[in-house]
């Protein structure tokens, strides 16, 4: 039977509204499964102004069986077998016959009882009682109250319609009664709509110029957009961030197209699409990677017949462009090396110095990247890229869009001449900003953009900060995701460990905390962030914990032990190996540990497994410095002949102290191997 709820609000923030329909969806779903409610078809929509929830729901919890229990059995039976007055009074009160008693056996004790069917409640007496809790449950990342409620939310609620099987069900929350009324938009058709079924409402609202499921939104965006761009065989400058934005900000959207004077074409197009966006929530239209003269918009509203909207929108774009390029023709008067002198005034962290003590520190990574990766000869322009990186923060265009910085840096950089390793070193190095956004292109910059977020890591953990929750303002979590990214990505062979330690040497004089405990909160970190890439890879959680087992450095050997592990899963030699590995993990299991002596080695068997190992544990060790550990796990694999002649016919625990304090010193070498490639356990 359909059920029906919309949650009508004043404007929700558009970055509000899709975490809440998941927050609404989930605890709906939990509520009223976990109350014995059939849940099918669940599905949530919503635009800025209401949030909606429609879905099959059985008719109501199915009747069930239950005991109801009275006295205890010596209380309840005389010793001939009749029953007491504790036991005829208790029926009595039940309404039933004494004979309709039986013996129960409870965790505490057997009682006199009786079995009677309990008749389960309706769906709408469910959601009546659920309800009101599942909608004071969500959270958003700020709440206001209004009037004299003490209850929260995002915006001030304004009315709830909830059906079921096209019937009202009476819920109350917060003041306000359940209804099967609603109402279209909010200023195209502001007028009361009266609805008995899901298709009703959606026809309703649509006629009223309501699109309240996203996905018809966003298809009714992407088809105008089309249309308007066909024409000039031009495209959107990409802005996903912007679109998801907008999506969540409009009940029906308009596709608007205006223009701006071709004279600001002289701005560089990161310039102009930042000035379109952050203004006015803008696209920037493009014919490659060249900016046309104009821009499109997305309006609330059915249509614009006066142009009013795209008119009022070119007037404010041209004076803000025009503040733009004011931004930019004094900003090239100063050079980067001019504004570089002036980043000891500006302060990088209290405890951590300036910016200019941030950049000596990156000028000193880079360089030691640079060698540890064998690329010497970009050194010198990279420590360039570095002592310029953090210029453009003192620019008026920065100032005004703070998310250009970098960017800024880079284009203001090759505008003066510096060579292209040095710009677009600079213009990287601030990505990636997140899961989605890519890394670098170019080796400089990844290199450039590791060493500041390493600096920025080792840094501020060693102030003491701690991430709490989901509060990170140093952008923590951001900066190691991005340092793990960009050697998985780039496939730099790095040790992490020695990376943190030259960061950390860095910051020695600044540090309030041992550096030991700054370096373990940084691989912390950055533990933390390579999971959760590997889990978006699709790696399952075992995998993923046998793999890091061995230990946090190399990252690219972290995947290529994956690698390994899933191969060795669907082999047919899987069970072997794994029974291997634990048999002799299970034999040293409290052992304690002891040296190998190879003169002690006096059977047969013994021997030949020494043998075997230092020929296998040379060629594994090998293949494992060179990333091969699927290579190094099949020849690894070959101990498993010598292994098990080895127990058939060696007593490992010998009574000679010696001589099985030497045998478990053999075993303890072929499980040092193993534990080189994963935790197989």
């Amino acid at each position: 039977m359909e059920f029906l709820l919309e949650i009508m609000t004043e404007e929700l923030p558009s970055s509000h509204v899709k975490g809440a329909l998941a927050q609404l969806q989930a605890g709906f779903s939990k509520e009223i499964k976990s109350s014995g409610i059939e849940v099918s078809g669940l599905k949530a929509l919503g635009t800025c102004r209401r949030l909606v929830l429609v879905a099959d729901l059985g008719a109501g919890q199915p009747d069930q069986e239950e005991i109801v229990t009275g006295p205890p059995r010596t209380a309840g039976l005389a010793p001939d077998g009749s029953f007491t007055q504790a036991a005829l009074g208790f029926a009595r009160s039940q309404g039933i016959s004494v004979d309709n008693l039986q013996v129960v056996k409870t965790a505490k004790g057997e009682y006199l009882g009786f079995k009677r069917q309990k008749k389960g409640k309706s769906t709408p007496e469910i959601i009546k009682e659920k309800l009101p809790a599942i909608i004071s449950s969500l959270s958003f990342p700020k709440t206001m109250r209004w009037a004299d409620k003490s209850f929260r939310f995002s915006r001030p609620v304004k009315s709830l319609l909830c059906l079921f099987n096209g019937q009202v069900v009476a819920v109350s929350f917060e003041g306000l009664e359940a209804s099967n009324k609603t109402a279209g938009h909010f200023i195209h058709s502001p007028v009361g709509l009266t609805v008995n079924s899901y298709q009703q409402y959606y026809q309703a609202l649509k006629d009223n110029f309501v699109l309240v499921d996203p996905a018809e939104r966003k298809s009714r965006i992407q088809d105008q957009f089309q249309e308007k761009l066909t024409g000039i065989k031009a495209q959107i400058y990409p802005d996903e961030r912007l679109l998801e934005r907008l999506l969540w900000n409009v009940e029906y959207p308009l596709v608007i197209m205006g223009s701006f004077p071709d004279s600001y074409l002289s701005l560089p197009l990161e310039v102009l699409s930042t000035a379109m966006r952050e203004g006015q929530q803008l696209f920037s239209v493009v014919k490659g990677k060249k900016q046309l003269p104009c821009f499109l918009g997305i309006a609330d509203a059915p249509s614009d017949p006066k142009n009013y909207i795209v008119t009022g929108n070119e007037r404010v774009l041209k004076a803000r462009l025009e503040d733009a390029r004011f931004f930019w023709e004094n900003d090239l008067k100063i050079s980067l090396t001019e504004r570089a002198k002036q980043l000891s005034e500006v302060v990088f962290q209290e405890k951590l110095g300036s910016y200019a003590d941030k950049v000596a520190r990156l000028q000193e990574l880079v360089g030691y990247i640079s060698e540890r990766l064998d690329l010497k000869n970009l050194k010198k322009d990279l420590t360039e890229a570095a002592r310029l990186s953090k210029s453009d923060l003192l620019t008026e265009m920065v100032r005004e869009f703070p998310e250009l910085q970098g960017k800024m840096g880079g284009i203001y950089a090759q505008r003066q001449g510096w060579p292209e390793t040095v710009s677009r070193a600079i213009y990287e190095h601030y990505q990636p900003e997140s899961w989605e956004d890519p890394v670098p292109d170019s080796v400089g910059g990844a290199i450039l953009s590791l060493a500041d977020k390493l600096d920025t890591m080792a840094g501020i953990s060693g102030t003491g900060y701690t991430i709490s929750g989901s509060s990170d303002p140093y952008g923590l979590r951001r900066s190691a995701l991005g340092v793990t990214k960009i050697i998985l990505d780039k496939k730099f062979h790095l040790s992490l460990r020695r990376l943190i330690d030259k960061s950390v040497s860095l910051l020695k004089k600044k540090l309030t905390l041992p550096e030991e405990q700054v370096k373990a909160a940084c691989l912390g970190l950055l533990e933390g962030r390579l999971r959760f890439i590997l889990e978006k890879k699709g790696y399952s959680y075992d995998l993923i914990n046998a793999a890091l087992a061995p230990g946090l450095d190399y990252l690219d050997h972290t995947e290529a032990r994956i690698e390994a592990l899933s191969s060795l899963k669907v082999s047919k030699n899987f069970e072997q190996f794994i029974m291997m590995v634990k048999r002799v993990k299970n034999i040293l299991k409290d052992s304690p540990k002891a040296k190998l002596d190879p003169a002690r080695l006096t059977e047969k068997e013994e021997k030949e497994l020494y043998s075997a190992l230092k020929i296998i544990k040379k060629n594994a060790e090998g293949m494992m410095a060179k990333g091969d550990f699927a290579g190094a796990q099949k020849i690894i694999f070959r101990l498993q002949a010598p292994l098990n002649s080895f127990f058939d016919r060696v007593l490992v625990m010998a009574e000679d102290k010696r001589i099985r304090s030497n045998r478990l010193a053999l075993l303890a070498q072929v499980q040092s191997l193993v534990d080189q490639l994963a935790d197989y356990s």
